[in-house]
């Protein structure tokens, strides 16, 4: 398909099929990205290569030496639409982007040298059997057990994602894993761990699981429409009811206030996307679940009628506070769903 679908308007955009945007690594600035990796590996001395692809989201085949990434990150216009839609792009700079490529070649790291099937590796990382539920899991925000990459504390959500973590950290040319976590007896120890494997297979090629690759973008019939409506099904969090005692003590203006000065609902349309935004980087939630969050806000707010009785920098503060603590005890607790 000629590139004129990249001028279309959003609605108009929805109704194309994946497989006909024509999407290349080749032809962006993805190829850079995988061509970083590349580099970083054999600075390393790894002669193993996973194969990268576009596919519907960033992860590794069970097994495979790959990567996908997804499709919306080959071209500037789909990124648009991801941030319109989902309210941010994951791995939508250079430097998240490959954040996310070396946690992946963690994965595949793995894949190709069979390392978790050792003895050694359950006792270091723990046992890759363990339940698998990334999107319920309980971080513990101080433990030094645990190196520090990704957001919400990503390596504790299981084994292999601590292992794939642990890579990233050890891989990353930036870093001084030695000196970063010198402290930090038990991410140490894992560092270490990674360092001792890669010397011992620094030149040996890896295992290749044959195959075709899953979910590549270039396949993928469905539409845009409802790759998207799929999308926020999954990543629509599982938040309570608001209690109605909560807004009125945050919007606790005279009932006789003026609706169109005074509105509660009209202040959090405004306020919508800065409240989004700054309860996302306090708590590194994803902006797609808080939007819906203030929504909700939005429309009990509007069926309460309720009334500013602060100042607008004051009702900010008290809605972010708000915000920040509903977010924080979701994480925390284990019913908040997020995805990596």
């Amino acid at each position: 398909m000629a590139q004129s679908w990249t001028t279309l308007k959003d609605d108009d955009l929805l109704k194309l099929r994946i497989c006909d945007l024509d999407l290349k690594i080749e032809d962006c600035d993805l190829h850079d990205r995988s061509q970083q990796l590349a580099a970083e590996l054999a600075e390393k001395k790894l002669i193993y290569r996973p194969d990268i692809y576009l596919g519907d989201e960033w992860f590794s085949p069970e097994g495979m030496l790959a990567i996908s990434i997804p499709f919306y990150l080959a071209h500037p216009r789909l990124k648009e639409l991801e941030h319109a839609l989902m309210f941010d792009v994951e791995g939508g700079t250079p430097e998240s982007c490959q954040r996310l490529l070396r946690h992946e070649a963690g994965h595949c790291f793995d894949h190709g040298y069979r390392f978790s099937k050792r003895r050694k590796w359950r006792d270091v990382f723990g046992p890759p059997e363990a339940e698998y539920a990334p999107e319920t899991y309980h971080p513990k925000p101080y433990s030094k057990g645990f190196v520090q990459h990704l957001d919400n504390w990503y390596a504790q959500a299981h084994p292999d994602e601590d292992f794939a973590e642990t890579f990233a950290v050890w891989l990353d040319p930036a870093g001084d894993w030695k000196k970063t976590y010198r402290s930090w007896s038990g991410a140490l120890k894992k560092l270490s761990y990674v360092d001792e494997l890669a010397s011992e297979v620094a030149a040996r090629e890896p295992i290749r699981e044959k195959g075709a690759l899953p979910f590549q973008a270039r396949k993928m019939k469905s539409t845009l429409g409802k790759y998207y409506a799929k999308r926020k099904r999954e990543n629509a969090a599982d938040y309570p009811e608001f209690f109605d005692d909560d807004l009125q003590k945050i919007f606790n203006g005279d009932a006789e206030l003026s609706k169109r000065d005074y509105s509660a609902a009209k202040f959090l349309l405004k306020q919508r996307k800065e409240l989004i935004d700054s309860v996302a980087y306090w708590t590194g939630e994803r902006k797609f679940p808080i939007e819906s969050l203030v929504r909700k806000l939005h429309a009990r707010s509007d069926k309460l009628e309720l009334r500013m009785g602060r100042t607008h920098a004051d009702t900010h503060l008290q809605l972010s506070a708000y915000l920040a603590t509903l977010v924080t005890h979701y994480l925390f607790t284990g019913k908040f769903k997020r995805n990596v």
